[in-house]
């Protein structure tokens, strides 16, 4: 049975468990709605078209929609949002109030059931969760006792405090800890009939009632229609297709001054292209508000294309610590590769080849600056010691160190030699999802060339390449750099230690075994990570601003000094077009993934149409 199929299948057995439930509420916000605040009071109506390059991007449906349990605003603050309210007690209990007559877009009631359900149906099933609840909810091997105090409240305690626990379930990629039960209950094998799951698991092609039931439960992923959701918009559009459409969510819990029920949007239309072909297609108007699949290089062409396609081309600053950054594994299966790498001296030496100057004037008319992937100015974290850790071309200086290290032979091409006579040559590889990663690696291999060092690109599909860097295959890729580069610091620091495997694709092993609690993967052993996991833990434990603001300063002292990555260039300015009668959508705004969710920080829910 194909995905389709498997989704039809699933969806009957879906229909006929809701079938029997009583019919439920009239549509409509809860009693104590949310009240937005936006620039101007909208109206509603009308699509908003967008363009995606994969299926998958549906997710974009939720991290735009933005509404979590607690919400950072624009100013890096987090307020209730689907909670009506919650307090917090020495930074370990956590008491959530759910919002009276808040529905699931099904029309369902939202209750602590819901919370319930994941905690202790999802998280601590061992079939569904075989490693244990997410390690963002284990504090020093401590599980939360979990209180259901009545239908709209519940309480999380810890012994110690936590202050991973809000920021994580506010992200633009959250922690969820909370699922439809009326919907999932029906695959779930502690409540279901067993006859009946045996059907709908035999229906789907699913290996057991857990994978039936993961592949329904997919709620940051986005793509079952049939998942009733709180999201601003809900997916009506089952895949695979090349065009999905999202509709109002009609118990959505936000509301304007006036009281009238967001969003204003009626509908979200994503068209899959080529993605090579978004930024043609937003010239000519077949988007209203297009970001992804836009980079800096298209900015003239849209400014240019602006009268016959009725968008504004908006330049929003980025945030991450380095817009682009090499990564080598320093968990790469080849033992003489992995030596090197973690060799600080050979990483200082790959960053003080790069000319940054040069790759600022050719690819981002010198408004770039060079960046070595930590954070930038606008953070209160930052130091111009840190900035400048590992920066500057001093091709002389790196040539030395690489001499140092005993690459000093060289074959008759002119390539400096392994110890083990093969020569200082590998594949950086990359995603391959546009052109840019490609030019700014030309630039690289003219710089590493001089030092008799030689590399080669090679694009694969990005899951592809995931699999690649956890193998440890992958010898160097190029990606983005770390996401938050204006943190403060009551935020978390894991970007900075080895916690996730997907995200830090220098220590992949490393992560791995952080987040899977040492079932899998390898411990660090590289005295420098050990020292940040430490500091991490410490950041942790603090009880105040200022004793996690010193922690912080240790951590990107260490992390400077070490060059476990090679960042390039920061401050890249993202083009967004916007619809000229597309009105609340910001002039300028920081651009990026975590916490700001791209746009979804903003609130398209409050986006609008004037005629």
């Amino acid at each position: 049975m194909n995905s389709s199929g498997a989704l039809l299948a699933g969806s009957v057995g879906a229909l006929l468990a809701l079938a029997a439930m009583p019919q439920l509420a009239t549509a409509g916000p809860p009693l104590q709605p949310l009240v937005a605040e936006m620039d101007e009071i909208g109206k509603p109506g009308g699509d908003l078209r967008m363009l995606v390059s994969r299926t998958r991007d549906t997710r974009l449906l939720y991290v735009y929609g933005f509404a979590r349990l607690v919400g950072f605003t624009p100013e890096l603050e987090l307020k209730a949002d689907i909670l009506e309210e919650f307090t917090v007690e020495d930074g370990r209990i956590f008491t959530f109030k759910l919002r009276e007559g808040h529905l699931w877009s099904d029309g369902h009631p939202f209750t602590t059931e819901d919370l319930r359900f994941y905690w202790e149906d999802i998280a601590l099933n061992e079939v569904l969760s075989p490693v244990g609840p997410p390690i963002q909810m284990v504090v020093d091997g401590e599980l939360p006792v979990v209180e259901v105090i009545d239908e709209l409240t519940i309480r999380y305690s810890w012994s110690e405090p936590n202050p991973f626990f809000l920021p994580e379930i506010s992200a633009a990629s959250p922690l969820f800890i909370y699922a439809p039960a009326h919907y999932l209950k029906p695959f779930h094998g502690s409540y279901a009939d067993p006859e009946e799951l045996a059907r709908l698991v035999s229906e789907d092609n699913a290996r057991d009632w857990a994978q039936l039931f993961q592949r329904r439960e997919r709620m940051s992923q986005f793509d079952n229609p049939d998942l009733p959701t709180l999201q601003p918009w809900r997916l009506v559009t089952p895949g695979p297709a090349e065009r999905f459409i999202a509709e109002r969510n009609p118990n959505y819990h936000r509301v304007d001054a006036n009281g009238v029920q967001l969003p204003y949007i009626d509908r979200i239309v994503l068209d899959v292209v080529d993605g090579r072909l978004i930024p043609i297609k937003t010239g000519a108007g077949d988007s209203d508000l297009q970001s992804r699949g836009l980079a800096f290089r298209d900015y003239t062409f849209l400014k240019e294309s602006e009268p016959r396609s009725g968008l504004e081309v908006r330049l929003w600053p980025e945030a991450r610590g380095a817009h682009l950054a090499l990564y080598p594994n320093l968990n790469a299966a080849d033992p003489v590769w992995r030596e090197l790498f973690r060799d600080v001296r050979f990483r200082k030496a790959l960053s003080l080849a790069i000319d940054r100057e040069a790759m600022s004037q050719y690819l981002y008319y010198g408004l770039a600056t060079p960046a070595n992937n930590t954070v930038l100015a606008e953070s209160p974290l930052y130091s111009p010691e840190i900035a400048a850790a590992c920066l500057g071309h001093e091709p002389a200086e790196a040539n030395a160190l690489l001499d140092e290290l005993g690459l000093d032979q060289r074959d008759s091409r002119g390539i400096r030699l392994l110890p083990d006579g093969r020569p200082l040559e590998l594949v950086v590889e990359t995603a391959g999802e546009d052109s840019e990663q490609a030019d700014v690696l030309e630039l690289v291999r003219a710089d590493f060339a001089e030092l008799g060092f030689l590399i080669h690109t090679r694009p694969a599909e990005r899951e592809v390449l995931r699999n690649r860097i956890f193998s440890g295959e992958a010898l160097m890729t190029i990606w983005y750099g770390i996401e938050n580069g204006i943190p403060t610091a009551d935020m978390s620091p894991r970007e900075y230690a080895p916690t996730n495997q997907y995200d830090q694709p220098q220590w992949p092993m490393w992560g791995q075994y952080f987040e899977t609690k040492g079932e899998a993967g390898e411990p660090p052993d590289d005295p420098a990570a050990v020292r940040l996991l430490e500091l991490f833990h410490d950041w942790r434990r603090a009880t105040d601003s200022a004793g996690r603001a010193t922690v912080w300063g240790e951590m990107l002292n260490l992390y400077a000094e070490q060059c476990y990555t090679v960042g390039l260039i920061a401050n890249v300015q993202q083009p967004v077009a916007v619809r000229k009668t597309l009105r609340n959508v910001p002039v300028t705004a920081t651009y990026n993934w975590q916490p700001h969710g791209q746009i979804g920080i903003y609130r398209p829910d409050t986006f609008w149409y004037a005629d």
